[in-house]
C-alpha cells in the first residue's frame, strides 16, 4: 500500500497532512497492514523531524507560482511548473501509489497533474471557505472532496463532496486542563490569559500592536505571545524596553514558537486568543475558546478575510481588520469580550459547536480503503 500526500509548503497545508498521516499510521498498526509506505511531495519539507516521526518519506517537487497580479516572476515560474510537473510524473510513475491526497497550494499542482495523467485516484481537502485554484481544478476529477467550511462545498460536485471539518493533529486537538496549563506555564491562577498566535513565521502587524498594547494589557491579563522564530529576538528585546518601568512585566511570556505540548498548554490556559484567520481557527474552535481574528489583507483570493467573517457569523469570534488594528482597539476588544460573561460563554459555546471532530480519521479511512482496494 502506497499513499502520496501533497500540499504547499506552509503550516496551513502541512499540519493537516500530518494529522491525516497520524491516523493512517494508526490504521496501519491496528490492522497489521504490511509493506505500507507514505510519501510527502512538496517543494519544501517544512519540518523534517515531524515527517520522520510520522513515517513520511519526503520527495522534493519544485513548482512555480502563478500570481494573480503582474510579476516577471510569473514568466520564470512557468518553466518551474513545467519541469516540476515532468519530475512529478517521473516520480509518481516510479512509485505508482494507490491513491494521492492533495491539500491544495501551488506546490501540489505537479503531483496532482501527474495523478491525473497516470489515472491514480485523488482525494482532496479544502481548508478555506472558498477554494484555491489547484483544488478548484482538482475537484472536477477527484474521487472525494472534503471541506472544512460548509460554504466551500458549493464550489465542488455535490455527489463527491462532504463537509467534514478540519484535520487537527492528535497532540493539540484537545487542550490541557486549566490546572495542568497553569502549573506547566507557571501562571497566576486568578489572572486571565491572552494567547497571541502569529503563526510560526510571526505576524509583524500583530507583534507591533501587541507591543504597543502591553502596558495596558498586563494590568489585567497575562500574555502568552508566539512571536515567530525569526522575530523573537527583536520582539522580546523591544518588550523589555516597553515594560522596563512596569512592576507587572513578569506577566508577559514571549515564545518564538509553540511546540505541540506548549500549544496544548497555552490553549488550556487561554481566556481568549488573538490570531490570524488561517487553519489555526479550527484548532481554536476545537478548544472552545473565544477569539479575535485579524485576517491578512493580502491573502490569495482574500481567503483570510472570508474565513474570519464566516467564523464570526457562527458567533465564535470577533474580527479586527488590519486597517482598524490599533493597540487601543485590540485592548478594548479583549476587555469587552472577557468582561461580558454572558457574551463570553455564548462565544465559547459557538466555537465548540463550529468544530467538527473526526475529519482526519474520515480522510485516513477513505485513503486506506482506496489503497487496499487496488491490492485485491
Amino acid at each position: 500500500m502506497k499513499i502520496v500526500f501533497t500540499g504547499g509548503g506552509t503550516g496551513g497545508h502541512f499540519y493537516p497532512i500530518i494529522a491525516i498521516a497520524q491516523k493512517v499510521n494508526q490504521i496501519i498498526d491496528s490492522e497489521h497492514i504490511l509493506g505500507a509506505k507514505l510519501y510527502y511531495f512538496s517543494n519544501d519539507p517544512y519540518d523534517k523531524e515531524m515527517l520522520l516521526e510520522n513515517r513520511l518519506l519526503y520527495e522534493e517537487i519544485d513548482s512555480g507560482k502563478m500570481r494573480t497580479y503582474f510579476s516577471l516572476k510569473n514568466f520564470f515560474d512557468i518553466f518551474k511548473i513545467f519541469f516540476g510537473t515532468l519530475n512529478a510524473i517521473f516520480k509518481i510513475f516510479t512509485i505508482y501509489p494507490d491513491v494521492i491526497f492533495g491539500k491544495g497550494g501551488y506546490a501540489s499542482f505537479p503531483t496532482i497533474f501527474a495523478a491525473r495523467i497516470l489515472r491514480i485516484p485523488v482525494i482532496i481537502h479544502e481548508s478555506d471557505s472558498a477554494p484555491g485554484r489547484v483544488n478548484k481544478w482538482a475537484g472536477h476529477f477527484a474521487q472525494k472532496v472534503a471541506v472544512s467550511f460548509e460554504q466551500a462545498a458549493t464550489y465542488f460536485p455535490q455527489k463527491n463532496t462532504a463537509w467534514i471539518g478540519q484535520p487537527i493533529r492528535t497532540e493539540i486537538e484537545h487542550r490541557a486542563t486549566k490546572k495542568e496549563a497553569l502549573e506547566y506555564l507557571k501562571l497566576e491562577e486568578e489572572v486571565p490569559v491572552v494567547v497571541i498566535l502569529g503563526g510560526s513565521q510571526g505576524a509583524e502587524l500583530i507583534n507591533n500592536i501587541v507591543l504597543d498594547a502591553l502596558p495596558r494589557l498586563i494590568k489585567n491579563y497575562q500574555i502568552i505571545h508566539q512571536t515567530g522564530i525569526k522575530k523573537f529576538k527583536i520582539v522580546s528585546s523591544q518588550a523589555e524596553v516597553v515594560l522596563t518601568r512596569e512592576s507587572l512585566r513578569t506577566r508577559y511570556f514571549p515564545f518564538p514558537f509553540l511546540n505541540p505540548l506548549q500549544m496544548k498548554m497555552a490553549a488550556g490556559s487561554a481566556t481568549i486568543i488573538v490570531s490570524r484567520a488561517g487553519s489555526t481557527l479550527f484548532e481554536i474552535a476545537s478548544w472552545g475558546v473565544p477569539s479575535i481574528l485579524v485576517p491578512f489583507k493580502n491573502s490569495n483570493a482574500d481567503h483570510s478575510r472570508k474565513n474570519a467573517f464566516n467564523y464570526a457569523r457562527a458567533g465564535a469570534c470577533s474580527v479586527i481588520e488590519e486597517a482598524n488594528m490599533t493597540a487601543n482597539i485590540l485592548s478594548g476588544e479583549i476587555e469587552r469580550i472577557t468582561n461580558d460573561k454572558i457574551s463570553y460563554e455564548k462565544m465559547a459555546k459557538n466555537a465548540k459547536a463550529f468544530s467538527k471532530e473526526g475529519a482526519a480519521e474520515k480522510i485516513a479511512r477513505a485513503l486506506v480503503d482506496i489503497a487496499l482496494s487496488h491490492e485485491r
